[in-house]
This record gives C-alpha cells, structure tokens and sequence, in this order.
C-alpha cells in the first residue's frame, strides 16, 4: 500500500489501524514527502506511525540523503512491480500525490521523481505511471474547497494534474462538503 500525506489522511490511518488487517504481511510506501529535515512538522512520514506493521515494513522516502535524485531512484528500484492500494488526495488547486499544476514532474519518465518548489518545499513523489499500474486507487477529498475541484475532476478538466489518475479501480470518497452538487431531473 501506498499513502499520500497532506492535511486529510490522519483520520483515515487511524481508524484503518483499527481494523483487522494482514498487518504482519503489509509494506507501507509513501505516494509523496517533502524535503525537510527529519521531524519537520511539514513532513508526512509521521503520519504513517498509526499503523501496526513493523518497522522494517515501512519505506520512508529518503527526502533527507545528499543526493535526492539518486534516492529517488533508489526508492523507485525499491516499489513492488504493483501496488495494491494507493491512496492519493486532492488539492484545492487541482494537484494529486505531489503533481503541483504545470509542473513537469507529472511526466517524468521514473517511477519516483523530484517536483520543484512548491508550497515551499521541494517534494519526493510516485509517478503517474506507478499510481496508475495499482491494483486499486482510492482518492480522499473532504471539505468543501475541494468540491470545484472535484467537479472539474469528474467532468474531464485535463488540465488538473489528477486527472491524470485513471478512473478504472478508483474509489472516490467525499464528505458532503466536497460532494458535488446534483441537480435533480426535471419532472415529466
């Protein structure tokens, strides 16, 4: 499994933890980090400590070597040939893992890659390419700034980055908030 960072998460990994699950079986990835020294409170890696697997089980991205794009590859050598699950969010402003828009990270042709500077940091991610061969995407979006995004999303906006995300095996969960809005039919 793989698990975007960000705001929205942390209630979800929590009640995951709480569920019965092979956890002795299960390897943790992380879909995006950002480069920030270790506890950062921007980093997302923390958020990963709910779960009940092994140490040796969870696979930090290595945002804080020398070298970022040699642990980049590093990283990528190091993912299964396919992911069950990865989890991704959404952003206000249309990005996904670390897919910043306009940002050529987005077609980068490694399976783990380097975004510019974006909200400040610098930032590790999984590519299309791998989010895409998983079994299973499930997409996270909660609250009501996300509701245009997830709006443009649904109706084939290809300018946001997540629409990039293919949308065969993918769950999409919303709050009411973000939910987009339907409008009833008309009376006949």
């Amino acid at each position: 499994m793989a698990f975007s960072g960000g705001s929205t998460p942390a209630p979800m990994l929590a009640d995951l933890a709480r569920m019965p699950m092979p956890w002795a079986q299960l390897h943790v990835f992380q879909v995006d980090e950002r480069v920030a020294p270790d506890g950062h409170p921007a980093r997302n890696r923390a958020l990963l400590d709910v779960l009940p697997i092994a140490a040796s089980h969870l696979h930090a991205m290595p945002v804080t070597v020398g070298d970022l794009r040699a642990g980049a590859r590093r990283y990528g050598a190091a993912l299964p040939a396919r992911l069950d699950v990865v989890h991704l969010g959404l952003g206000d402003d249309g990005h996904t893992a670390s897919w910043p828009p306009g940002d050529p990270v987005i077609d980068a042709a490694t399976p783990v890659a380097l975004s510019r500077e974006y909200a400040g940091f610098v930032r590790m991610t999984i590519t299309p390419a791998v989010v895409n061969a998983a079994r299973s995407r499930v997409v996270l979006a909660v609250g009501a700034s996300k509701r245009p995004m997830v709006e443009r999303w649904l109706a084939g906006d290809s300018s946001l980055p997540v629409h990039r995300v293919h949308r065969t095996d993918t769950v999409l969960v919303l709050d009411e908030a973000a939910a987009p809005r339907i409008r009833p039919a008309a009376a006949k």
